[in-house]
């Protein structure tokens, strides 16, 4: 089940949608030489990625790649914030940033352009801040933005939730696009987060499932204090009103 496009109209320019969506890829492309060097992907991992155990005051040397690995000791609690900005290949970005388009632009819509900006911060320090206590003495670096756009959706769910979501269905050979209400893809995704986050060792490596939902938490809970109800109403009303709305025809 993957979210293509929803039928929430914006009504501002997401100025910080885009602008995050470019630092993403800028810091991608030249910082992390877009993933066609592994020897500089894996040092701007090593230096900039959140590493648990490193901020606990771990040293010595981990081996991510044959031959290249992290000595700890590098940047400390700054890596909370700039490990946002890294992506381990062009499919981690892409995927991170077409979700932050699909959902930020309608938040950003809902609060304006730099209360967006905090928003987006603080949920995504929040979802590291989950990592950290879920893997105290992990020395695999931790790094995306998915748990800050993890945040972007905690908010659209709470604000939007019965905006339907065109999502494309694949099962075996029964492949649809279908219209369905955003409360479902939402809770869904995130029951998937929780039990993944449940069944998987904190220590294994691989997805940072308790960064998922320690953002999309801080989502829920922060949107009420940076939503501008003139917009969110606005915006709701534009949808109630907009031709064959009054009739759901998505499912749930």
């Amino acid at each position: 089940m993957f979210p293509l496009r929803d039928e929430n109209p914006t009504e501002l320019t997401p100025y910080f949608t885009v602008a995050l969506i470019v630092a993403n890829v800028a810091v991608w492309v030249y910082l992390q030489g877009a993933g066609l060097r592994e020897d500089l992907l894996v040092a701007s991992v090593c230096r900039y990625g959140l590493i648990p155990a490193e901020l606990r005051g771990a040293s010595g040397l981990i081996e991510l790649a044959p031959g290249l690995g992290c000595r700890l000791g590098g940047l400390t609690w700054q890596t909370f914030f700039t490990s946002m900005f890294l992506h381990g290949s062009w499919l981690h970005l892409i995927s991170n940033m077409w979700f932050l388009w699909l959902f930020g632009n309608n938040i950003e819509d809902s609060m304006g352009h730099l209360r967006f900006l905090v928003f987006y911060v603080l949920v995504g320090l929040a979802a590291a801040a989950a990592h950290f206590w879920s893997a105290l003495d992990s020395p695999v670096p931790t790094i995306g933005a998915s748990g800050a756009v993890s945040g972007v959706m905690g908010a659209y769910l709470l604000l939007y939730p019965r905006v339907r979501i065109h999502t494309l269905f694949i099962f075996i050979f029964f492949i649809r696009i279908i219209p369905v209400s955003a409360w479902f893809v939402l809770a869904y995704w995130f029951v998937i987060q929780l039990l993944s986050g449940i069944s998987t060792p904190a220590l294994s490596g691989g997805v940072a499932f308790w960064a998922h939902v320690g953002g999309f938490v801080a989502g829920l809970l922060l949107i009420k204090f940076f939503e501008n109800p003139r917009l969110v109403e606005a915006k709701r009303r534009h949808v109630r009103l907009r031709p064959g709305e009054i009739e759901h025809r998505g499912w749930f």
